[in-house]
């Protein structure tokens, strides 16, 4: 007698394999699990790129629920006060968002300045650099735009005050200003314009961006310190992206949630008087903590060479960091260290040295530190 054979019972696929015949998420798990990242004493550092974009995820979904009740122009101020007051847990949302976008300007600082020191500039990752660069320059618009929109005393004061930057720029400084506030004073008109820009413009730019500098990370993988660069391959070690260095950043999210969650209940964001263009600024106006040192700076040009002299000299100094900054992968070439390379190391010390030093000046100057 032949044996019968009968067809094996289809079994019902879960919803993993649903998934991944679709999207191919083993596809991406094992190139994850390929990806390695270097393992040293500095190895810390490699963590506020993914604090970085942590703290991006919370402005977005803060930033959207905010949206529901904010309403631009003439009635800023009272719809921050009714989210601040009146919404449900709208007073800690505000915090969240106002104290994450703060941590989001910290943490890209302390990446670029790890990046720097790491020389991660250097061949081939010359791109990624420069991307990084243009996406803290994006970060510091975001703080700057969202500041207006409360509309209260202290941020009507220091926007005035921060646009009086574009003013310095000689011939198409006092348009560009006009252009940003909406006419030559700032008004409702300019936090619908600051308003556009921070929720429109700014996340069109900075998203496609964000993704091109992941994509240059991912590809060319994490630099290590020339120290450690220079070690035989016997002796560098590495650890796995997945699941290793993800668990790792994992936990450092959820330390950072912990630390925004007290911050925000603890230090809630405050919501001062509502801005009044006639009344005289109030004593101790000063922009943010990221923005003290080219302010300080000036304050202190300008006791020296006061007047449009001093200004153009600060806005000369701050074009020469930034052209300085932008070209370091120019300067310090790969493979070609000396005197170059020691110069633009001593150049970020200076950097940074003098942007500590003149935020503690600052805030020293105003008669208290808290920031």
């Amino acid at each position: 007698m032949g044996t019968l054979l009968y067809p094996e019972p289809k079994t019902k696929p879960g919803l993993y394999d649903w998934l991944d015949e679709r999207l191919g998420i083993s596809d991406v798990i094992a190139l994850a699990k390929h990806k390695t990242v270097p393992q040293h004493r500095h190895s810390f550092w490699y963590y506020w790129g993914g604090l970085s974009l942590f703290f991006f995820i919370i402005q977005l979904f803060t930033g959207i629920l905010l949206l529901v009740y904010f309403r631009p122009g003439k009635d800023a101020y009272d719809s921050v006060r009714q989210i601040t007051y009146d919404i449900d847990f709208g007073w800690l949302i505000r915090s969240v968002h106002s104290w994450s976008a703060n941590l989001m300007v910290f943490a890209v600082c302390v990446h670029m300045f790890s990046a720097f020191f790491m020389k991660a500039y250097q061949k081939p990752r010359e791109f990624a650099w420069w991307s990084g660069l243009v996406l803290l320059l994006l970060t510091l618009v975001f703080g700057f735009s969202g500041y207006l929109l409360p509309m209260d005393e202290l941020s009507f004061v220091a926007t005035k005050i921060g646009l009086q930057f574009s003013n310095m720029i000689p011939v198409v400084g006092p348009v560009l200003a006009d252009l940003i506030r909406g006419g030559p004073q700032v008004s409702p008109d300019t936090v619908q314009r600051f308003f556009a820009l921070h929720v429109v413009v700014l996340p069109l730019l900075f998203l496609p961006l964000l993704m091109f500098h992941l994509f240059l990370v991912q590809k060319h993988g994490n630099a290590s310190p020339p120290g450690e660069e220079s070690r035989p391959a016997s002796e560098k070690q590495t650890m796995p992206f997945f699941p290793n260095f993800f668990a790792m950043d994992l936990g450092m999210w959820l330390i950072a949630l912990n630390v925004i969650t007290i911050l925000a209940t603890l230090f809630p964001w405050d919501l001062g008087p509502q801005a009044d263009p006639l009344a005289s600024a109030p004593n101790g106006i000063h922009p943010e903590w990221y923005f003290m040192p080219p302010f300080h700076l000036l304050k202190i040009i300008g006791r020296f060479v006061p007047g449009v002299t001093g200004e153009l000299l600060g806005m000369g100094l701050f074009a020469a960091v930034l052209i300085f900054w932008t070209l370091v992968p120019l300067f310090d070439p790969k493979g070609k260290a000396g005197r170059a390379g020691r110069f633009v190391t001593w150049g970020g010390v200076l950097v940074l040295s003098g942007m500590i030093l003149l935020i503690a000046l600052g805030y020293a100057d105003l008669g208290y530190t808290h920031l």
